[in-house]
């Protein structure tokens, strides 16, 4: 049996509302501001929630050729750039690793902004005026094959769909291929850009999202007695894994180590989690589990923390269950206060945000935390704080009951 590899991390590549690039985000992220604004992408006027978490300086040309952006949409091309990104911030020397990386992509909705724009142009002019490449554009793979394209990197190439947690859930099999010496090294995360009417008014539609838009602000407040909903972001976040012993043969800079990776379905309900945490929880207990961890060895969590009524209170009860009497002692989390929630990409962005602050021994703060839900007895983190902490238990759930946890270690 081949023996498994260490995984490390070596590159971040975000593009965030916080700010384009690691260091950018970061810095941002540790001011405590918070990204959430007016949504000024369409006329959202009349609909229950009108903010989002928009990325309003976003340049394709400067990561993509002419040809290769007017070839890609923007879902593909802020993938494409977070890709950049991360491989520059690695140095990984992908010209030597062309067949043995791969890349692992998770978005939630793929391309659909395109396709609903593509819909409107449809019916008011007909199909000889449909963008030629929307069928090649709009696929839930794009992204993964335009990263693929863009390195020419013929390794395993491979997308999923899983939600809100899809980008951790690519981080996961990420980790599963470099460690069990299938590929070298890989690209992985997660890219969303979902604010387009039909689908930002879906999420309004069920309910998910706050309408708090007299305090857009405050509205994300994760853990708050006073929460009513996430709100809409769009963005990337790309990281390099590679084989731990090369990463360090070549003098990378390696932000930290995966060490555990789990998943499960709540098997319950489309949109609601299930309200005793018992799915997550095995999520969790799996992570811990696959990285040989014991729940007592775990000194913070960051945290989903959508900012729902019932998907927080679930989210609680999934961490009593792991971590028992010992859970209010545990610093947590929740950055979607200030970044907003980008769906398949927000996992990405968190496991960036843990590793970071391991490096820099700090734990982020929670923002909006003006009174904590009774039910929710975790100790959130008002601001930030700093921190020497080893290992970090990042959570990450969506629609359709799918969980997915990652345990992370400092170098």
């Amino acid at each position: 049996m081949t023996q498994a590899h260490r995984v490390a991390v070596t590159g971040l590549g975000m593009v965030t509302p916080l700010g384009i690039g690691a260091g950018q985000m970061w810095r941002t992220l540790l001011s405590g501001a918070i990204a959430i604004r007016a949504l000024t992408r369409f006329d959202a006027s009349a609909y229950p929630s009108r903010m989002a978490a928009q990325i309003d300086d976003f340049d394709a040309s400067a990561f993509l050729s002419r040809r290769r952006e007017q070839w890609t949409d923007r879902f593909s091309q802020i993938a494409v750039a977070a890709a950049r990104l991360a491989v520059d911030d690695a140095g990984l020397p992908v010209e030597s690793l062309r067949s043995q990386t791969g890349v692992f992509a998770g978005s939630a909705l793929g391309g659909v902004a395109l396709a609903e724009e593509q819909m409107a142009v449809f019916n008011a002019q007909g199909l000889r005026s449909v963008r030629p490449l929307l069928a090649i554009s709009v696929f839930g793979g794009a992204a993964a094959s335009n990263i693929a394209i863009e390195f020419g990197l013929t390794g395993p190439a491979g997308a999923n769909s899983n939600s809100c947690a899809a980008g951790a859930m690519a981080i996961g099999e990420a980790f599963r291929a470099v460690r069990a010496g299938q590929v070298r090294a890989a690209i992985a995360g997660g890219v969303e850009a979902p604010l387009a009417p039909l689908t930002y008014g879906a999420f309004t539609v069920a309910r998910a999202m706050s309408t708090n838009n007299d305090d857009m602000e405050h509205a994300s407040r994760p853990f708050d007695a006073g929460r009513d909903g996430f709100v809409m972001a769009e963005g990337a976040g790309m990281l390099v894994l590679e084989r731990y012993d090369e990463a360090v043969r070549r003098d990378a800079s390696i932000y930290g180590e995966i060490l555990g990776y789990g998943s499960s379905n709540d098997a319950y309900h489309m949109s609601a989690p299930l309200g005793d945490g018992r799915e997550t929880a095995s999520a969790l207990g799996r992570a811990l589990e696959d990285g040989a961890i014991g729940a007592d060895e775990i000194e913070a969590i960051n945290a989903h923390g959508s900012s729902t009524r019932i998907g927080d209170r679930a989210e609680v009860r999934a961490y009593e269950r792991i971590f028992g009497e010992r859970l209010p002692k545990i610093p947590v989390t929740a950055t979607k206060g200030q970044h907003g929630h980008a769906l398949g990409a927000t996992g990405a962005w968190e496991v960036a945000i843990a590793l970071l602050g391991m490096r820099d021994g700090v734990v982020p703060g929670t923002v909006n935390l003006d009174r904590a839900d009774d039910e929710c007895g975790i100790g959130c983190l008002k601001t930030a704080r700093k921190m020497d902490t080893r290992l970090v238990l990042s959570n990450s759930s969506g629609f359709g009951g799918i969980n997915a946890a990652l345990v992370l270690a400092r170098r």
